[in-house]
């Protein structure tokens, strides 16, 4: 592992468990992490003891090894997930364990797999992690997700620099994009929090039943809100009202769409890493909410078998907005990693809606939620759209017109 200043590191491991998970005494905590940065995940470990978590358990993964048996593996495999995992996560979910999870995969690892056994084994491991993913989604079960280097990863963000140099200064963007390169990092998310708060009160009392987004890009699309939507952002509390940030970095506040409602073209800004796969220059055209169009310079085959995946893919499941000065933004860096990427941009989700973004929505039957316009789906894919010149008007129920953003960058709030 290469960091020029391991206190703060640690600082960051420590961040992840106090703020990210917000481990609590007697909490068993399950993390996921990549063989090359196994001196992290240590770290987080070490802290999660510290916190007075009751077992810490990791899981090790590599990306490479996760590449060969794409390509290597018996075909009949890619139509079933092993049963034995989906036992060990619910064993897990039942004990209220926290989950911590340290992201360093290259987004180009799968280039080149077969992208028929990528969507075949994705949804197979959708539908058999469905009442995991659903207790995720509704923060019902704490967890939150983190970034680490690579030196594949670190190459494509930093091709110039030699491979040392590259891990560097990835690791330095990392803890920067985070909130994390302070002396207190936890003081700064608390602030940081508040922030979420103003922006999202405001919107909530504002009720708007639409929003329209336009930029030089070419977009030109209008979203309908369901009645009774909530804004969301800087992390949730779960049941018993502990408080996680499930994403570090976060910097967008988002809600869930009405799925039948959204007109326009919508022209991505970054390029989307997809399964180990870049799908880049697109645009999706969207007809009564549901994808009737779309086109890709590169990766348009992915980009069909996101948008075919399921019946409810075609369709939107989280708008979000982020604001140009974003410290991620600022520093004008394609990460080519949606962890950093959507907290530069304002973005969109194809696929499943997050129920808690409707009032009382997470008490609602699945009936309910589908008749309040609330999209379900195996899938939840966010792509970025957002530009500096994003100008986004909110739409009130008489036609009236509030400006949200202007020239990418919040107005009133």
């Amino acid at each position: 592992m290469f960091i020029l200043n391991q206190a703060q590191l640690k600082k960051y491991a420590e961040l992840l468990v106090r703020s990210g998970g917000n481990v609590q005494k007697g909490q068993p905590v399950f993390i996921n992490c990549d063989i090359v940065n196994a001196e992290f995940a240590r770290m987080v470990q070490d802290y999660a003891y510290k916190a007075g978590a009751s077992e810490v358990r990791i899981n090790w993964g590599d990306d490479e090894s996760t590449r060969t048996w794409y390509i290597h593996s018996a075909d009949s495999l890619f139509d079933e997930y092993p049963q034995w995992m989906v036992d060990r996560m619910k064993h897990y979910d039942d004990r209220g364990v926290v989950y911590l999870h340290i992201n360093s995969s290259s987004p180009d690892l799968l280039n080149g797999v077969d992208t028929d056994r990528l969507r075949r084994f994705l949804k197979a491991s959708r539908e058999a992690l469905k009442p995991h993913s659903e207790l995720t989604m509704s923060t019902k079960i704490r967890w939150s997700l983190v970034a680490a280097p690579s030196l594949r990863w670190a190459a494509m963000v930093f091709p110039d620099l030699r491979e040392e140099e590259a891990v560097e200064a990835l690791w330095k963007a990392i803890l920067k994009g985070a909130r994390a390169d302070g002396e207190n990092p936890i003081k700064d998310w608390e602030i940081h929090r508040d922030s979420f708060k103003k922006r999202t009160e405001y919107l909530d009392n504002k009720g708007f039943k639409a929003l329209h987004f336009t930029n030089s890009l070419g977009t030109d699309f209008t979203i309908g809100l369901p009645k009774n939507h909530r804004w969301m952002g800087g992390g949730g509390n779960d049941p018993n009202g502990i408080h996680c940030f499930l994403n570090m970095p976060t910097e967008e506040i988002f809600t869930a769409p009405d799925k039948n409602h959204a007109e326009g073209k919508v022209v991505a800004s970054m390029p989307l890493s997809y399964q180990g796969n870049l799908i880049e220059d697109f645009s999706i055209t969207f007809k009564n909410g549901r994808a009737v169009d779309y086109q890709a310079k590169a990766g348009k085959e992915i980009l069909k078998s996101i948008i075919e995946m399921d019946e409810g893919s075609c369709y939107l499941g989280e708008v979000a907005l982020v604001a140009n000065s974003s410290p991620i933004s600022q520093m004008n860096t394609l990460f080519y990693n949606t962890l950093f990427d959507e907290n530069a941009s304002s973005h969109l989700a194809l696929g499943k809606a997050y129920p808690k973004c409707l009032e009382n929505g997470l008490n609602m039957s699945k009936e309910e939620l589908a008749q309040a316009g609330i999209n379900e789906s195996l899938l939840h894919v966010d792509f970025m759209f957002g530009t500096a010149d994003m100008h986004v008007d909110g739409i009130a129920e008489d036609g009236t017109r509030t400006v949200v953003m202007e020239n990418g960058e919040f107005v009133g709030v």
